[in-house]
């Protein structure tokens, strides 16, 4: 910022967003897409984030009451009036908490939005972005083979670069073979959203007749170690997501044989300052990164975008087009994909700004802090 910004206006809402299709994974079904957005507003700018925590700790432990409970009670009353001058001036007032780091991310990851706007740059050109443009693919929830090949059949034909299936014990082997007879040259992964334990090793090893690009979190949500059994035991490369909090979990993993890929998802691991680091990291150990999804709306669409135009998000992501989700998004710029390819949004800040009129036809709760 090239003068400190006062936070003279905060705005929390929680936002219940349907969802075209369920969404069907390991852990659950989802309908709609509930979250906390939060707007930072000072000197006549705004800056926007939103959280990924779910209502229930299915993911991860965070849930959205817990989320809101802390930003309400600890964190926004002190942001208020705050200077600031850069997004790290806010890390005193996040660092007496332990853990949250879905919660800080919606407040670091807003700071960010709001200090790249008021440079007047492209929130990417901060983080060290280095392409106007990422490959992404699309990520396919649990049903039946002959829906998932449509599914496939559809993606292929809208140009998307990697289709990540979502799998489970009994829904896995199957699937993969069913998909590769039709499919078998398309780069294909899939997400085991921490189904298996090691006594399945053997369908895991089995995966490694269908060529995939890789294997996602296979064990438990808070494993690395377990994982490094299951990387010595297949050929296709292990994925973590939801064991990797920060960098340190990530070098730990890396330096165990954990892993040879990682899964970086910016409001997962606390906001910009941990996901650039864990890029840093894997790319010290020449193992490529991408950016996962969490059904985020425009605003969480747009800072994943932001994030993986870094260099080492060498792998396609699932920032894929926001109406394969939304009949109407919740921000005024569309964020589609042409040939599997997003396109970073134009404009200062994530480049993209409110749709109010949709917003508040989905704000379930809407609180102001003002100064």
């Amino acid at each position: 910022m090239t003068q400190p910004i006062k936070i003279d206006h905060i705005e929390l809402r929680m936002v219940h967003l349907p969802l075209l299709t369920p969404f069907v994974i390991s852990t659950g079904t989802m309908t709609h897409k509930t979250f906390p957005l939060l707007i930072l507003r000072g000197d006549g700018l705004e800056g926007v984030a939103e959280g990924v925590m779910d209502p229930l700790p299915d993911y991860l432990e965070e849930t959205t009451a817990g989320a809101l409970d802390l930003l309400r009670g600890a964190v926004l009353p002190k942001l208020l009036g705050q200077r600031l001058s850069a997004p790290t001036d806010v890390d005193p007032l996040l660092a007496p908490w332990c853990g949250n780091r879905m919660a800080k991310a919606v407040v670091e990851m807003a700071v960010w939005d709001l200090w790249a706007r008021s440079l007047n740059q492209p929130l990417c050109h901060l983080l060290g972005g280095a392409r106007d443009q990422i490959e992404v693919g699309v990520s396919l929830g649990i049903a039946p083979l002959d829906v998932t090949l449509d599914r496939i059949a559809e993606a292929q034909d809208q140009g998307y670069r990697r289709i990540k299936l979502k799998i489970k014990q009994g829904h896995d082997l199957a699937l993969l073979a069913g998909v590769r007879d039709r499919f078998a040259d398309i780069k294909l992964t899939v997400d085991a959203n921490t189904d298996y334990t090691l006594s399945d090793l053997p369908v895991l090893r089995a995966m490694d007749a269908f060529d995939l690009d890789y294997i996602e979190q296979p064990l438990a949500f808070d494993d690395i170690f377990d994982h490094v059994q299951v990387q010595a035991a297949v050929t296709t490369a292990i994925c973590l997501d939801e064991s990797i909090r920060t960098a340190k979990d990530a070098r730990i993993a890396l330096q165990m044989g954990a892993a040879r890929v990682i899964n970086i998802k910016v409001g997962r691991v606390g906001g910009y300052a941990e996901a650039r680091a864990i890029h840093d990291v894997s790319a010290a150990f020449s193992a490529p990164v991408w950016c996962g999804g969490m059904l985020e709306s425009g605003v969480g669409r747009a800072h994943n975008i932001h994030l993986a135009t870094m260099p080492n998000f060498t792998k396609p992501g699932d920032t894929s087009s926001a109406s394969r989700y939304f009949a109407r998004d919740i921000v005024n710029e569309p964020l589609e994909a042409t040939n599997g390819l997003m396109p970073m949004p134009r404009g200062p800040g994530i480049g993209v700004t409110l749709d109010y009129a949709a917003l508040d036809a989905v704000s379930e709760v809407v609180e102001v802090w003002t100064a």
